[in-house]
């Protein structure tokens, strides 16, 4: 299989090309360095770019697609080299951000709508990183740091993720260490998660056309030979029911292509893959406090106010160098600081952070595999923060399990009074891609006032 792989990834062709139809173009999204000592400041060359899924995909120097809907041109797409010759990412320039895909400027951060009708077809959320030049993502490197951002996900219901998080894609996009990737980051290529997933258009800047399923449920996306997997740090995963984060880790480091178990798929091959999947998340109301984060004065957390949400990442011995012991959240809503509520898992002492030991913990009461632990659990997640990674802001829904995972009850033939199946308030009938299209067609969330930098330097309190 190594060969194969090999043989995809690394055989000679002309390589994945750029489209010259529009002028790309990167909004401007500003962040902050904080320290105790002297504050917040800006840093200069914040942009965003979105991801190359999203984008026009046609024949080099025409209009031609070569991807419509959720299908492959077969002419234009006989093989993987064939396509990545023939084909083209083109550009997204300043009115298409808004026009077509619903991204705007809010504040010093984005909004992302939902579903916008753009003038060729019908857009479905978004997936956008943050750059600190016109062609690299920025590294994130996070132990003994903190990380802060603003959210407004007072306009997403049930079936809805707005999800912002890190996963150690290459800061190039891969263009570096892919001959055939010719877009790089300023196109949006080189995502991955610790889903390995097949969905992904481009990989290792090849066509992933080999053996390409078009979705049954979802018109405009499918599932091709390869995945692609990395580490992901989930920071927030949220709507206005329910929000959980969630590490991640991968066996291999970084930007890791799959095929076959190795990418450990749905169904009997989950854990034989490169990644934990499941990953140690905490949720409040899956971990049952049912009354912390919701819409309304009567929830600690309101969610139909803006919120403020700190993450800390917190090393062994107090130092950038030390291993990642622990990840920490709190949140901080109209001047006032709220620590993350205790759990109440029967037979599990209260916590309300996430290490290695409080992972263990829930999953073995809530009779979950630790394949976080099997995969390197928080050390993993910290090396992985230490080599930096990218910062994922997004808005999806979810095809395969209707997000019941999130705000639900799941998997669905186990009892809700099983611990850590019920999940969030949503009913199990909720979520269905066609219902949440139409019904929450108007539907966004909002990041902004992203801050970084020392334990406690973020934030007011």
């Amino acid at each position: 299989m190594f060969i194969v792989l090999a043989s995809f990834l690394f055989a000679v062709v002309v390589g994945q090309q750029v489209g010259h139809q529009s002028q790309e173009y990167h909004p401007k999204f500003t962040i902050q360095h904080c320290t105790k000592s002297g504050g917040c400041q800006d840093e200069s060359g914040g942009q965003i770019v979105i991801d190359s899924n999203w984008r026009w995909t046609h024949k080099t120097g025409t209009t031609t697609n070569c991807y419509t809907g959720n299908k492959w041109d077969s002419t234009l797409c006989p093989d993987v080299e064939t396509c990545t010759e023939n084909c083209a990412l083109e550009g997204v320039d300043q009115t298409t951000w808004q026009g077509t895909y619903g991204v705007k400027p809010y504040q010093n951060g984005i909004q992302l709508n939902f579903v916008t009708q753009g003038p060729y077809s019908k857009n479905i959320g978004s997936r956008t990183y943050y750059m600190d030049t016109d062609s690299t993502y920025k590294l994130w490197k996070l132990v003994n740091k903190e990380f802060t951002f603003d959210v407004d996900v007072n306009n997403l219901d049930c079936g809805l993720n707005g999800a912002l998080y890190f996963a150690e894609m290459p800061a190039d996009g891969g263009m570096g260490k892919y001959s055939t990737n010719k877009c790089g980051a300023k196109y949006g290529t080189g995502y991955c998660d610790a889903q390995c997933p097949h969905d992904m258009k481009w990989i290792a800047g090849k066509a992933n056309s080999k053996d390409w399923k078009p979705s049954d449920t979802d018109p405009n996306s499918g599932a091709g030979h390869f995945g692609i997997c990395c580490n992901e740090m989930d920071i927030w995963e949220s709507n206005k029911q329910d929000t959980a984060y969630t590490p991640h880790v991968c066996t291999p480091d970084g930007y890791t292509p799959c095929e076959g178990d190795d990418c450990g798929d749905n169904g009997p091959t989950r854990y034989k893959g490169f990644c934990d999947k499941d990953g140690c998340d905490l949720n409040a109301y899956r971990a049952g406090n049912k009354t912390f984060f919701g819409p309304g004065s009567n929830f600690a957390v309101d969610s139909s106010q803006p919120i403020t949400v700190v993450t800390q990442f917190i090393s062994s011995d107090g130092t950038d160098s030390g291993d990642l012991k622990e990840i920490r959240r709190l949140f901080v809503q109209n001047g006032k600081v709220i620590q993350h509520a205790m759990t109440n898992i029967p037979g599990v002492a209260p916590f309300n952070s996430l290490t290695d030991g409080t992972c263990a913990a829930m999953k073995k009461a809530m009779g979950d595999v630790n394949d976080f632990q099997k995969h390197g659990g928080m050390k993993k997640m910290g090396d992985a923060l230490k080599r930096g990674m990218v910062l994922v802001m997004s808005l999806w829904d979810d095809h395969y399990a209707h997000m019941l995972w999130l705000d639900s009850a799941y998997p669905l033939d186990q009892p809700v009074t099983k611990p850590g199946v019920l999940r969030g308030p949503c009913a199990t009938t909720s979520g269905d891609p066609k219902d949440v299209e139409s019904k929450q067609a108007n539907a966004n969330v909002k990041y902004y006032n992203v801050k970084y930098g020392e334990i406690d330097s973020t934030y007011q309190h």
